[in-house]
């Protein structure tokens, strides 16, 4: 149940994230306050998760799923240009993330 929140977490990182941009600096209500929600309700999964999880492995797990959750939304939703080199090191990203969860505890 632990990884359950904590991807649940990352993917509220990518909501949040997704609806601060939607908000306009936060001048478009609706947006503004899904934001607000997404934060409150990511750091909850965050925090249940690492009832059981190390904090080693927790934060850059929920911060890497944000963070490349974040990039694809931004490509997809917003239209972002990535350049061809910025997709090696989210993948490079993505391995790191494997490897600290391979790793966690050795």
């Amino acid at each position: 149940m632990a990884w359950m929140n904590l991807i649940i977490a990352g993917l509220l990182e990518v909501l949040w994230a997704s609806t601060m941009k939607m908000s306009d600096g936060f001048t478009k209500w609706p947006f503004a306050i899904a934001t607000v929600v997404g934060m409150a309700l990511s750091v909850v999964f965050l925090a249940l998760a690492t009832k059981s999880l190390p904090l080693s492995t927790a934060y850059p797990v929920w911060t890497g799923i944000g963070a490349v959750g974040s990039i694809i939304a931004g490509v997809i939703i917003f239209g972002d240009h990535i350049a061809p080199i910025t997709w090696i090191f989210v993948v490079m990203l993505l391995i790191s993330l494997i490897g600290i969860n391979i790793t966690q505890g050795h």
